[in-house]
């Protein structure tokens, strides 16, 4: 029996929800006679009966694509020309959607676009990315090897920090980049990507050190290159985080630490 169209388009934006949540399964149960919905129930639509109803052409939308590079294409054509918060309206040029290796082993998650990141389209290509492919290398890894991204997509005026309703709007297309990418290990670089990923507020200090489960992924935390550049006797403490992380990925460490 078809659904009625408004309750498709329920069960579809339902759907879409929880795939910005990062949850991409879902099971249609079996039942002997259809549930009959009355009207007072449709908004909001409880997810049990939603689940028993999804009709095949909504489940094939909600399918994560086998290929992670696919799964990034499909992510990065939702966004769009987002104009879903306000930084679309404060002189972004574009959007920074992440760069790297869709089987990456390892993920670094950044802050924000920089005013060269705006530019180019690609996250971490100024005097920051420079030392972070500086630190990338010095773990004997490439750029190419890992996948780099940003907690939001658009450059923040004045390179100022972004808002909290910025980054809830924009995680949840981070969310599914993980989930597509479905890294062993996640390093958040600086403050504001440790804190919106793990909706701790704490001090780096505390937060450095650590593993953290993350959906089933490994955590860690280290400083932001952009904050190395400002206080460079932080490196050896960025190292130490650096070398926990090659230990869980079974990386070799070089000689010494980079400089």
């Amino acid at each position: 029996m078809p659904l009625d169209p408004q309750l498709k388009r329920a069960l579809a934006d339902r759907i879409r929800f929880y795939n910005e949540l990062g949850i991409y399964d879902f099971y249609r149960r079996e039942s002997p006679a259809p549930i009959q919905l009355q009207p007072e129930e449709r908004d909001p639509l409880p997810i049990a009966k939603a689940v028993a109803r999804i009709p095949d052409d909504l489940l094939d939308q909600v399918k994560p694509e086998s290929d992670p590079a696919q799964g990034l294409l499909a992510i990065r054509e939702d966004i769009g020309d987002c104009t879903r918060c306000r930084l679309s309206k404060q002189g972004r040029k574009q959007i920074v959607f992440g760069v790297g290796n869709p089987c990456a082993e390892l993920m670094f998650i950044g802050e924000a676009p920089g005013a060269d990141e705006d530019i180019q389209g690609e996250p971490f290509v100024g005097r920051a990315g420079q030392l972070l492919n500086n630190m990338i290398k010095a773990m004997g890894l490439r750029r190419e090897d890992i996948y780099i991204a940003n907690i939001i997509k658009c450059r923040p005026p004045g390179n100022r920090t972004p808002e909290r309703d910025e980054c809830e709007t924009c995680s949840p297309f981070l969310m599914r980049q993980i989930a597509t990418i479905k890294p062993k290990v996640l390093v958040a670089l600086g403050a504001v990507a440790a804190k919106t990923l793990l909706a701790i507020n704490a001090p780096m200090s505390e937060l450095r050190g650590h593993w953290y489960d993350f959906r089933g992924t490994k955590l860690a935390v280290t400083y932001h290159p952009a904050f190395l550049l400002r206080d460079p006797r932080q490196k050896k403490e960025a190292w130490k985080d650096l070398q926990m992380v090659m230990k869980e990925l079974g990386l070799k460490p070089p000689a010494k630490s980079p400089e």
